[in-house]
Parts: C-alpha cells; structure tokens; sequence
C-alpha cells in the first residue's frame, strides 16, 4: 500500500509528544517523518531492583495486573517560588547553558540520528540531553527515554537499547538513582502527571520509530512490513512504589465503523489530562486525542483548552486568553478566552506554551522567514510587539538540529 505524505498537523497526532518536525509538517508539509526515540544503556549497577509481583487468582482480569515495588520514593518539593527569569543561550546549537522564560523551561532536547536496519527498513534514534542544575548546563545520557517532573528537580527514564523494561528515578541535583522500578513489558514513552508524583508508560511490541526509505516524498509499505504498535500502558505512582498495567492496543489507520477517530502511526505514546485524571491517546483524525479513565476505559472529554497536538494547555494562567484558533503557521493567533475575538497576532511560526499571562514560548523563524525550516525558540507577546530570541535559530533538520521537552519550572 502507498500512504501519500499528509500535509496538515493531523499528520502528526501519532505521538504524545510534540514531535521533532511538528512546525516544518504544519508549514511546509515537504517530507513525512516519525517521532523517534532512542538511547541505550544502563545505569550503573547497585541500583537494588524492586521485585514485582503479579496479581492472579479467580475473578482476576489478566488484561490488568497490579504489581508493587518494595518501595517507593519521597520525591522534593517543588521550588517555591518558582524562578521565572528568562534564560537564554543564542551562540549555537544545540544549547549548553539553560532555555527559560516564565513558568516554562526546556528541561532535556534530544538530538536524532537515521540508522538502516535493512533493505527495507531505516529507524530513527533518539539521544538525550538532561538539565544538570550543577553546572546550569545540559548532559548527555545513555537512556532510551528522559521526562522531567515539574520544579526540574527528579527525572524518570527508560533504561535501555530503543525499548527498554526498566525505569530509573533520578535526582537532578545529584544525577543519584533513586529507584528502579521494573517493567514485564516493553517501554517506549514516559511521561509524568501533572503534580509530579505519577508516571504513565507507554508499552510496545517493538521499536515503533522504523519505517521503509522515504522515496518521491512517499512511504511504501507491503504486507511483510513489521512495525512494532501500541500495547498498553503503567500507571506508577512513585511515591508509593504501586504499579498498574493495563491493554490498550493501537489505533488502527482507517476510522471505526462506529466514527472512533483512527491512527496511522506507529509511534503512539499515551499522555495526561490537565489535571491527571485522566489520559488521553493521540489520533491523526478528529478530535486530536482520544480520553481514557487511568484504567482504560473511554470517557468523555473535559472541558479542557489544549494547545493541539500537545498535553499542554492553550489557556493562559490567568484563563483569560487562549491559544489558537491558529496557532500554526505565520501569522499565529491568542483570542479571549469568553468572546473568542482576536486579543493579538504574532509572527512566529507555531505557538508552544505559555510562559505567563503577557508572553508565550513560540518557534519563530530567522530573519523574514523566508525559509520557515530555518528557525529557534523564541518568546513572544501577545500583542506581537515583542519578541526575544532564546535559542539559536537553525535549520530544523540536520547538524546542530535539536528538539526540546517544555517542563513547568
């Protein structure tokens, strides 16, 4: 079968993650690529393994099984006051001191390397860079995977070679392991909830980031072509050691019959509501995202603001503004929250987070934009009128390249 190159942002609803091209597939649409993650390694052995145990007997959905770790981890408060100076680091890329601005900081990048894997199959790698608050630089890491909980304090990560069934806890000030919780199932994503204390992990059947040679703008795939899906997800509160898994396969790439939205990803990894009580899966249909309860059941959607694509809201902190309608594309859009009228237009190429009530974190383009694939992190006003340059602008593939995880300060 020959899949066409979609040229909207549905293109890219495979992930829960902004993915690494999001703004040249919105603007340009030139070339289809998929989210990638990667690293391999392990953490440095006398780490003590929690033991998991399965739950099983009569009356037991072998669908679901809960298992508990010997312990949990007390996890640090979160700054209080939390900073809000804007930081900066324009003289190259990808960056080496600390990006801020407001509420919002890039708390790891990653960079992307095309490895062949056959004749008729390339993937995509992953490897990550994690704040080091020691040096206010960035540090290099062997894992599969890296997010960051809010305060910027504690790191999780997958431990392993694309894939990975262990998940280290780490101390950012110290870069100590202060836990590792075991997996029975293959990990691909991790995400924290929004207060910090849970982690969602996304589980599949192999690396989903392969995909045949782009050739003419296309993809071509045959039926002997193997990629790995979605098969689940952990719920693990972290402070208690508790863990949940449950089923959850992939979208398929064609509607249901009964109008479920589809996907045609390979890569789709699970992320939070606003409020963590419940999880959502991306679609590259209509709605954007489809909700779970944590146990997997399909539920309504909140009346939550999301930026599109995104697990990070579109409301101001005040709730007065919203981003969007456009929030793509030159010019961008920030519309009142109740009247929907336009409150300012900027031109940058796509809206990412709000740093406070007045500015947004946005990529914006060099120079006139007259080559939109050449563009940085910036943070803007509403109104337009202001714009400072955080990081260096750059072509948006190739060296020095680099994609960054916004995480509340």
């Amino acid at each position: 079968m020959t899949r066409l190159l979609r040229d909207t942002l549905e293109d890219w609803a495979g992930e829960a993650r902004v993915p690494h091209d999001l703004a040249d597939r919105a603007l340009g649409g030139r070339r289809r690529r998929w989210a990638l993650p990667a690293g391999v390694g392990v953490l440095a052995a006398g780490v003590a393994v929690a033991v998991a145990v399965t739950v099983s007997g009569p009356g037991v959905d072998h669908r679901q099984a809960t298992v508990r770790p010997a312990t949990g981890v007390t996890l640090p408060a979160r700054p209080s006051p939390a900073p809000t100076d804007v930081r900066t680091y324009t003289e190259g890329r990808p960056p080496r001191t600390l990006i801020a601005a407001g509420n919002v900081a890039v708390s790891a990048y990653w960079t992307t390397a095309t490895e062949k894997v056959s004749e008729k199959l390339e993937r995509f790698r992953r490897t990550w860079w994690l704040y080091d608050p020691r040096n206010d630089g960035y540090e290099k890491t062997d894992w599969a995977w890296v997010d960051v909980a809010p305060g910027l304090q504690t790191a999780a990560a997958i431990q392993g070679d694309l894939l990975g069934r262990r998940i280290a806890i780490v101390d950012m000030a110290t870069r100590e392991v202060r836990s590792v919780i075991a997996l029975d199932h293959d990990a691909g994503s991790v995400v924290w909830s929004p207060d910090g204390t849970r982690l969602l992990v996304t589980t599949y059947s192999g690396y989903p980031d392969e995909q045949p040679p782009m050739k003419n703008n296309m993809i071509t795939y045959d039926a002997n072509t193997k990629i790995g899906t979605r098969t689940g997800y952990y719920v693990i509160d972290v402070t208690t050691g508790e863990k949940e898994y449950h089923e959850l396969p992939s979208l398929n790439d064609q509607t249901s019959q009964g109008g479920d939205p589809g996907n045609s990803n390979s890569r789709q990894d699970l992320g939070w509501s606003l409020d963590g009580s419940l999880i959502w899966g991306p679609t590259n249909t209509r709605p954007d995202r489809l909700f779970y309860t944590p146990d997997g059941e399909r539920h309504d959607p909140p009346a939550d603001r999301y930026i599109p694509y995104t697990g990070r809201t579109a409301l101001s902190p005040n709730g007065k503004l919203v981003i969007g309608p456009r929030q793509s594309g030159l010019p961008t859009e920030i519309t009142d929250a109740r009247s929907g009228q336009v409150a300012g237009r900027q031109k940058v190429l796509q809206l990412l987070a709000w740093a406070d009530d007045d500015n947004v974190i946005a990529l914006g383009c060099a120079g006139k934009c007259d080559d939109e694939f050449d563009n940085g992190l910036v943070l803007v006003s509403v109104d337009g009128d202001r714009t400072t340059q955080l990081a260096a602008t750059g072509k948006s593939e190739g060296a020095g390249s680099w994609r960054w995880v916004l995480t509340p300060r």
